[in-house]
């Protein structure tokens, strides 16, 4: 709320009659005092307040970007909805499967029968997919219909490109192409009053051949500590009692500041913030997972006992043709360490199947290591090839048949697996931090265990963002019915 306020100060002195501030974040809050005049005029002509809505496509870093668009898009005036019939909506794109690029463009083709009924309507599109050139010529030549085109380096731009919407017509397209800008200090509206991701980074240096991330996130650049730490307290100030830090590898935090720091360090002045119960973070990169981190979350009272440790494949040869970076050996060698050092920690990961080259002993391979390493989950993907990639060029591409006969037979270990590890806690009273009322059931709450296990039990809906008591009398699978314990 403090900073709420001390924005509309800021918004009081800008004069919108002169140039707009060429430094950030002064320059969009310029543009945010003008488009809140455009919003005012077209709503008084609309006779109603103006609606939006926004949709995201992807990972965590997508869902906090969303936030940052929501945030401006309240702060402008528009009354902020879940219907895609709204006055604005804007589509926050994912590009790592080919599928995520596909939902779109179905969900353009409906957006357009809206706008055809609304003729005021704005459609906007942002993030990773608007990085690739081709899907930017598809638009322009299929869906002309589209307001804004906007990538991931210049999201925080969004004030100023909305402008551009209200004063031209056609098209306003502008995608940058990489940048080492960071702006601080632009509204945000986070999804939950309780819980937060907080980006620590932005882009990834690692290159793995199937991945698009590093040529639509760009290179790898850190946030400056102080900001990350005064992000973090003002949020607890306002109700959150748990964070997660968000990177594409957060193991890399802080190689590029100024005065380096590592992430075992940024998550030791994390925990140091009062009032703060839980830490998470995603993702970590084996391949340069550190002792002390290890050491960090072994000792920390506020970090979960969770950690997300993408393997990727279980074969070392493929491995080194995903540019890994690390071998089977290593990766076992690693997770059998995090156990002893933490035995009560969760472990999920990432695994794809059907990268080139790939053979049903490869496959073997990956469902020994699942074995072996004994997941509490794992995120299991037919590999998809993306134009511009390493992998996409490679021979051998594996046949679809073939494909889906390993992906089968791999998730019926992880599914297994998985069962037998969530299920060790059965009997146990665990602190749960309760997060909505269940979907399924009005009379049950839904919380989330440190170790990111889903717990279903009795409750109202007074105590949702606050950390109970629970037992866990019965497991089903991948989740807990309980009941609450004074």
């Amino acid at each position: 709320m403090y900073k709420d306020e001390k924005m509309e100060e800021i918004l009081e002195t800008i004069n919108i009659n002169g140039p707009a501030p060429e430094a950030e974040p002064m320059r969009q809050y310029y543009f945010i005092k003008k488009a809140r005049i455009y919003v005012k005029e077209l709503s008084e002509k609309a006779g109603r307040p103006l609606t939006a809505c926004t949709r995201t496509f992807g990972c965590q870093m997508n869902a906090r970007d969303s936030e940052k668009l929501v945030g401006i898009l309240e702060k402008v005036g528009y009354e902020v909805i879940e219907n895609e019939n709204a006055d604005f909506v804007i589509f926050n794109t994912c590009t790592v499967r080919d599928n995520a690029n596909q939902r779109v463009y179905g969900r353009l083709g409906v957006l357009n029968g809206y706008k055809r009924k609304n003729p005021h309507m704005k459609i906007a599109l942002c993030g990773c997919m608007m990085q690739e050139p081709s899907v930017i010529e598809k638009i322009k030549e299929s869906y002309r219909f589209v307001d804004l085109i906007f990538g991931t380096h210049n999201i925080f731009k969004f004030a100023e490109l909305l402008n551009a919407t209200f004063e031209n017509r056609g098209m306003v397209i502008d995608i940058w192409q990489d940048t080492d800008k960071i702006v601080e200090d632009l509204p945000i509206e986070r999804k939950y009053s309780f819980k937060s991701g907080v980006n620590i980074m932005f882009g990834c240096n690692n290159f793995c051949s199937y991945c698009i991330v590093p040529y639509v996130r760009g290179r790898e650049r850190s946030r400056k500590p102080k900001d990350i730490i005064r992000e973090i307290e003002q949020q607890v100030a306002d109700g959150v009692v748990e964070v997660m830090l968000l990177g594409q590898n957060v193991n890399s935090y802080g190689k590029n500041l100024e005065e380096p720091m590592t992430f075992a360090q940024l998550l030791k002045e994390v925990e140091k913030i009062e009032g703060l119960e839980r830490i998470r973070f995603m993702t970590s990169h084996p391949k340069d997972l550190s002792d002390e981190l290890i050491e960090v979350m072994k000792n920390s009272k506020k970090i979960c006992k969770h950690l997300h440790l993408p393997l990727q494949s279980g074969s070392t040869r493929i491995l080194k043709a995903m540019n890994r970076v690390y071998t089977r050996e290593q990766y076992l060698e690693l997770a059998q360490k995090i156990r002893k050092e933490i035995p009560d920690i969760a472990l999920t990961t990432d695994i794809i199947v059907g990268f080139p080259g790939e053979t049903p002993e490869d496959v073997d391979a990956t469902i020994d290591m699942v074995r072996q390493v004994k997941y509490d989950n794992a995120f299991t993907f037919i590999y998809s090839k993306r134009t511009g990639t390493p992998a996409a060029a490679m021979e051998n591409q594996v046949p679809e048949e073939e494909v889906k006969q390993g992906f089968d037979r791999l998730l019926k270990v992880v599914q297994e697996t998985a069962r037998e590890q969530v299920a060790k806690y059965q009997g146990q009273i665990m602190d749960v931090l309760v997060e909505e009322i269940n979907e399924h059931d009005g009379s049950l709450l839904t919380g989330r265990l440190s170790n990111n296990t889903l717990v279903h039990f009795p409750g109202d809906a007074s105590l949702i963002g606050k950390i109970v008591n629970v037992s866990l009398d019965e497991c089903h699978g991948f989740y807990y019915v309980g009941h609450m314990v004074e």
